[in-house]
């Protein structure tokens, strides 16, 4: 009897993230839900679709904690998946759509993926990564933003959709792991950070209250949702509260601006490298932003000087940085509007469910202005890493979860980060912050975009090296830039070279590849090589 009332007990407290779309559709059903090229959903469509989705998927087979990998770009499939494999208690691997087949096979075999859903740019190397082994037992064809021909040989979600609308019939717990996002691993063989719908849900909480949002938002949902800023910091939220979401695999600066536009969005999240292209595309200007009230940016600092200049020609919109990674699903800091000046270059403080500290070696709290490595401790937090007991240990070191990043505290609690651990530069003896740089070099008109890195040397072991992007029309030269930085810093963080170039390599996620610029400048091409050019026009 005990047991029994038990189990009633925990079907009625039952609260996971396929809940959230459901709960949504019985507040509002004919509210609309998903936006997404000709194809619209309320909350009461989608929350059908689901189901009958979900049904098909535990038709293939697919049962309470099998994994369902998912390889794609932006689209109302997508979305629906997302919630449908939460729904029946499976688990949600998404896949960077940039990696390679045999990157795609490791993450495969190493989550033990069952089935693998490929949108329409990506059948290819989806048949080809499965066909390397592993247990995925079948391909799943996903619609994507605009009209295609479903291939010969996939199930396709519509024959997923062939299935029967009723409620279905599955208990899942808040404990019970909800996706794996594996980390990119620049360093190693990437690692899958196991998330549990209660990790995720209590940051959904902590994005809405610290963020701001609201179930009247219009959300423009144009970064990879397969990263989990974009899926779990935005998506989610979104139907958490019933707000209407517009979806769009294509996060090129013409195609945001358009459709703010026509869609009357009013919360948009992007990294600073998007927010640039935008200020800097000829449509910016000519573009009705009027709707926009939400701006959000993170994956990295938004330099100072654009945030200056965001918030000169977009006065009405309030921003918010959200400073974060995997591992905490991914919202750790927030920093919010009021304080975007007055702390201009601050991740700000933790979000509501998170305590951060920063640390020294022995993990005690450095002093103001010290530098030290951001710990934190959350239910957000990731459960483990995915069949590795070994790295899952290290992480948790002390009791905390240690993020690897490097950060000061000042005087009123809030954090900025200095960098990354690999992209501390080490220069003569002296550690340079690659930021620090960035931010000097951004203050000049002509720069558009800027990474810094630390380049092999025989003199200084690492070379301080500013790889810059030019505005067009301006004009810039090397001796103009080290003058520049020398006159404001210290001399060994002045750049020992700097390079122009036309474009910095980015992920899809917006986020600036330093590995990539470090191997093709140490690698293939070197400096002595590299094009280095003033830009007269």
């Amino acid at each position: 009897m005990a047991d029994e009332i038990a189990s009633t007990i925990r079907a009625a407290r039952e609260h996971s993230i396929g809940d959230l779309l459901r709960r949504s559709a019985k507040r509002d059903p004919d509210k609309t839900a998903v936006i997404c090229g000709d194809v619209t959903w309320t909350f009461a469509e989608m929350d059908a679709i689901c189901n009958r989705l979900g049904r098909g998927l535990q038709g293939l087979g697919v049962s309470k904690g099998d994994r369902v990998a998912v390889l794609s770009r932006n689209s109302h499939a997508f979305a629906a998946l997302r919630f449908a494999v939460a729904r029946i208690g499976a688990i949600l691997v998404p896949i960077n759509f940039m990696l390679n087949p045999d990157e795609i096979s490791f993450i495969l075999a190493n989550s033990g993926a069952k089935l693998l859903a490929s949108g329409p740019d990506f059948v290819e190397p989806a048949r080809a990564a499965t066909a390397k082994g592993g247990a995925v037992e079948k391909l799943i064809w996903l619609p994507g933003e605009d009209r295609a021909t479903p291939p010969g040989g996939m199930t396709t979600f519509d024959d997923l959709l062939n299935s029967d609308a009723s409620a279905l019939e599955a208990s899942v717990d808040g404990r019970d792991p909800a996706q794996i996002i594996y980390t990119s691993g620049t360093e190693s063989l990437p690692k899958g950070a196991i998330l549990t719908h209660e990790a995720v849900m209590w940051q959904y909480v902590s994005c809405i209250i610290d963020g701001g949002m609201a179930a009247g938002d219009t959300f423009l949902h144009a970064l990879p949702l397969y990263h989990c800023a974009q899926l779990d910091v935005f998506l989610g939220p979104a139907v958490y509260l019933g707000a209407t979401s517009l979806i769009t695999g294509k996060p090129v600066p013409d195609n945001i601006l358009s459709l703010i536009e026509a869609h009357r969005i009013t919360s948009f999240f992007a990294p600073p490298t998007i927010w640039i292209a935008m200020l800097r595309s000829p449509a910016f200007d000519n573009t009705d932003l009027s709707s926009l009230e939400k701006g959000y940016y993170g994956a990295s600092i938004m330099p100072v000087e654009v945030l200056l200049e965001l918030q000169r020609r977009l006065p009405k919109v309030k921003f918010w940085n959200f400073y974060g990674q995997t591992e905490i699903a991914p919202l750790a800091t927030v920093l919010k509007p009021e304080d975007q000046l007055r702390k201009a270059g601050s991740a700000g403080k933790p979000a509501i469910n998170v305590e951060t500290r920063v640390v020294n070696g022995e993990m005690l709290d450095v002093k103001v202005g010290e530098v030290g490595e951001i710990v934190h401790r959350s239910p957000h937090l990731l459960s483990g890493y995915y069949n590795d007991p070994v790295k899952t240990a290290a992480a948790f070191a002390g009791g905390w979860f240690h993020s690897g990043d490097l950060a000061t505290v000042d005087a009123d609690g809030y954090i900025t980060i200095v960098d990354r651990v690999k992209d501390m530069i080490k220069t003569g003896g002296e550690n340079v912050a690659s930021r620090e740089v960035e931010e000097m070099i951004y203050r000049l008109p002509a720069v558009s975009e800027v990474a810094v890195v630390g380049l092999p040397d025989p003199r200084w072991i690492e070379a301080v090296t500013a790889i810059i992007v030019v505005k067009s029309g301006g004009k810039l030269d090397e001796e103009a830039v080290v003058k520049h930085c020398a006159a404001g810093m210290a001399h060994f963080k002045v750049p020992k070279r700097v390079v122009f170039v036309d474009s910095l390599p980015k992920n899809p996620s917006g986020k600036l590849l330093k590995r990539e610029l470090r191997q093709r400048f140490v690698g293939g091409e070197t400096l002595d090589k590299a094009i280095q050019k003033n830009f007269a026009t």
